[in-house]
């Protein structure tokens, strides 16, 4: 449904996106990661056509945006950064307003507002105009104008921005039903929403791609995927750590936490592997030791490092640009 091949965006002298290339089926919910002023918003207007690319090309639904906008935008719901919208104009009116410049009339107009307001959560605010809204009530009236015509994809810069944590569940439970059928690009700064809605995703930093994967391939990439958080209480610390340093598989063993009769250690594996065999090769050892083992467990991996190391700023550099 949507594919972007050497994306590339200038802004003078500034390179904002170098070369972004990615596909999304339909089925399919994309998020797109990365720190403030990595290209995201950028590379998300271009695939809507609010800008065009200074090279490269975006296609949605077989049609080039640049070619062919009109019949690649019908495709198309956006919501953008900031949930823009009309102030002086009630929730009723505004979606009135989108649906018409949509193309919808007469009944088809009033059911999809019925539609977007029932699944938006909008009916006790119908009436109100948009300026008197919380964050949260806006954001929501923007989101329902982008998905009024029932469009086929949904490009969402931050749809949980400004939302309070029942809110965010709503929307992010709304995003994972409509993934079901459409095809769906959404960024965001929140890395626990990438398990909870996305299929897929990918970490752009300065303009470049620099991760694609699932949220379990990111995750394999992480620096705990595959180690082996144990606790054993009224044991010393740098015993167990000895003890399990010399078993096969195992590459290095660091001690998390000691103190009071208890130890926290981490054994890393020499490959990375969730299988649970280093894991039981452990227990198999806590039993012959005589360790009370608190909590054994084999840890995944986590996004927020893998997005850290990724992503990593030189901070003397950016001190001495800065000054």
């Amino acid at each position: 449904m949507i594919k972007v091949e050497n994306l590339k965006k200038s802004f003078g002298a500034k390179r904002a996106v170098d070369g972004v290339s990615f596909t999304v089926e339909r089925g399919e919910v994309l998020g797109f990661l990365g720190p403030n002023g990595a290209g995201k918003s950028t590379t998300m207007r271009m695939v809507t056509g609010f800008i065009p690319p200074s090279e490269g090309t975006v296609t949605v639904g077989g049609f080039d945006m640049v070619e062919h906008p009109i019949p690649a935008k019908k495709l198309i719901g956006y919501l953008p950064e900031n949930a823009p919208a009309y102030t002086d104009m009630t929730v009723h009116g505004f979606l009135a307003f989108a649906a018409e410049i949509r193309g919808l009339t007469g009944d088809a107009r009033n059911r999809a507002i019925h539609r977007v307001v029932e699944m938006c959560f909008l009916e006790s605010v119908l009436h109100q105009s948009v300026d008197t809204l919380s964050k949260g009530y806006r954001h929501r009236t923007c989101f329902a104008q982008s998905i009024i015509h029932d469009p086929d994809v949904l490009v969402l810069d931050e749809p949980t921005d400004g939302l309070d944590p029942n809110q965010k569940h709503e929307v992010r439970s709304l995003i994972r039903r409509m993934g079901e059928k459409k095809a769906i690009i959404f960024s965001t700064h929140i890395l626990e929403e990438v398990d909870a809605v996305c299929s897929r995703a990918i970490i752009i930093d300065s303009g470049k791609i620099v991760a694609n994967g699932t949220p379990a391939e990111l995750r394999s990439r992480s620096e705990l995927a595959g180690a082996v958080s144990l606790r054993v209480v009224d044991a010393n610390a740098a015993a167990v750590r000895e003890r399990l340093s010399g078993l096969s598989g195992v590459r290095k063993v660091n001690i998390v936490q000691e103190g009071s009769g208890s130890a926290w250690v981490r054994a890393h594996p020499e490959n990375k592997t969730l299988n649970g065999a280093l894991a039981r090769e452990i227990a198999q050892a806590a039993v012959r030791e005589g360790w009370k083992v608190e909590d054994l467990h084999t840890e995944e991996g986590r996004l927020d490092e893998v997005f850290r190391s990724i992503t990593s700023v030189d901070t003397s550099k950016q001190k001495e640009t800065q000054s």
